[in-house]
């Protein structure tokens, strides 16, 4: 209840149709050294102090509420999607069969030069190079550190936002990364592996888990901590080596431009409003659609 004046030199700072409350806000000022006591009258219970005790009273007593005051639950987990793993599986099927294909002569012998990403051949309309490219890898190694990382970030990616379109928009991304960095790029820049899209699916991930937070975490360090995660994670995994002429040196910007490209079309669908219309795209369509984008490019690389 709202304090009321009691007449005389004391001032009601509390009253309650208990005496339980009444003795809580005792103790409450008792432990900062404020004197008070406990009447009765018509209205039930009241604490009063004397008069020039009481502002500060009233201030201690309406913290003690706020403190009182039951904690907002947290906000629930973000939901997820089932059959995140096709889109591993298939990511998996599709980066080892084409190794194989190449690496066994099934396919014609140029075609690791044809799918590469040859910046100077981009640059002159050969932008299927840009899906090909994410496809080929130098050597085993290579090829098993981008199926883990792919592997681990797709499906996460895949658990909240589908496991085809996720994949779409890793492809895509990716694509659209190398892309820039060829047509931006020195015509002298070559570049295989399926890094890109590894932190294209980072980027996407971050983003989109960052953008669903802002609308139901509070405090800024959660909302904040996908996206800050994301960036650690690019600095600490997508810089290596840097020499160009190492055999295995780490194409920094196509990792970065990935990570972007990721970031931009997380936060695009996680708008409301665009969550609501990919809710309504089978994810098997979106999957398929991925999956042509390679063949496509693939076709035109060696026809």
């Amino acid at each position: 209840m709202l304090p009321t004046d009691s007449p005389g030199d004391t001032i009601a700072v509390f009253r309650s149709s208990g005496r339980k409350s009444c003795e809580e806000r005792a103790l409450v000022l008792a432990a900062v050294g404020i004197s008070c006591a406990i009447g009765f009258d018509s209205q039930g219970y009241f604490v009063e102090v004397a008069e020039e005790d009481a502002g500060k009273a009233r201030t201690q007593l309406t913290q003690y509420e706020l403190e009182r005051r039951p904690k907002p639950p947290p906000p629930p987990p973000p939901p997820t999607l089932p059959n995140a793993w096709v889109g591993c599986i298939l990511y998996v099927a599709t980066l080892v069969a084409i190794g194989l294909l190449i690496s066994n002569g099934v396919w014609r012998l140029d075609a690791f030069d044809r799918g590469e990403l040859n910046a100077d051949a981009v640059q002159h309309g050969q932008w299927w190079r840009a899906w090909t490219a994410l496809t080929l890898h130098l050597n085993s190694e290579h090829l098993i550190a981008n199926l883990g990382a792919g592997v681990w970030f797709g499906y996460l990616a895949a658990r909240h936002i589908g496991s085809g379109l996720s994949w779409f928009l890793i492809v895509s991304g990716a694509a659209a990364a190398n892309l820039i960095e060829a047509m931006l790029g020195p015509a002298s820049h070559r570049s295989v592996g399926a890094s890109t899209a590894v932190f294209t699916a980072l980027g996407l991930l971050s983003a989109y888990l960052w953008r669903l937070r802002a609308t139901t975490v509070r405090q800024w360090a959660g909302r904040w901590a996908p996206l800050i995660a994301g960036i650690l994670l690019l600095s600490w995994f997508g810089v290596g080596n840097e020499d160009p002429n190492a055999d295995a040196a780490t194409d920094v910007v196509a990792h970065g431009l990935g990570f972007l490209m990721g970031v931009l079309l997380g936060v695009l669908v996680a708008q409301p409003r665009v969550r609501k219309l990919v809710a309504q795209l089978p994810q098997w369509l979106a999957g398929v659609a991925a999956l042509a984008c390679i063949a496509i490019a693939w076709q035109l690389a060696l026809h």
